[in-house]
């Protein structure tokens, strides 16, 4: 079993949830799409491959992989909340192109060296970071280009 949903099953557990083979069957979907994903794109996801969950369920479920500490919402420009898998993933940022809406992670070791230099200089102690560049991407580029 994958150490995520062994997470998922401990944390079920502790919290008196029911364990469900619809909520293992949203989380083992979600946890392998990668990807942002908005709870309406992992429905249609589940429904294509042949699996019959509720809209619903999903969002429910969507919930406890946040409140577990395996995902986390995310709210980009184009209005959509979106859930990303966090478990297991290095700390990232979004280039979010403004035409076609993909996006983009960014890892950067020096963008992480900027961070930590910022927190000490403000003896902050950070408990997370989100930085989204908004733009337009090399193939929206290509696309204006040619027109």
């Amino acid at each position: 079993m994958r150490p995520e949903l062994q997470i998922l099953e401990q944390y079920v557990a502790e919290n008196g949830l029911k364990r469900t083979r619809q909520r293992t069957l949203i989380a083992a979907q979600f946890l392998e799409s990668g990807g942002h994903l908005s709870a309406e794109d992992l429905y249609a996801a589940l429904n294509a491959a042949g699996h019959r969950v509720g809209l619903a369920t999903v969002y429910r479920t969507l919930k406890m992989l946040v409140d577990a500490g395996l995902a986390q919402v995310r709210h980009f420009p184009d209005g959509a909340t979106r859930y990303e898998c966090v478990y297991g993933e290095p700390a990232h940022d979004h280039l979010i192109c403004v035409e076609c809406h993909c996006i983009i992670e960014i890892e950067n070791p020096f963008l992480d060296q900027l961070y930590q230099h910022a927190f000490a200089a403000h003896g902050f102690v950070a408990s997370g970071h989100r930085l989204v560049i908004t733009g337009i991407c090399s193939n929206c580029q290509a696309g204006a280009a040619s027109n």
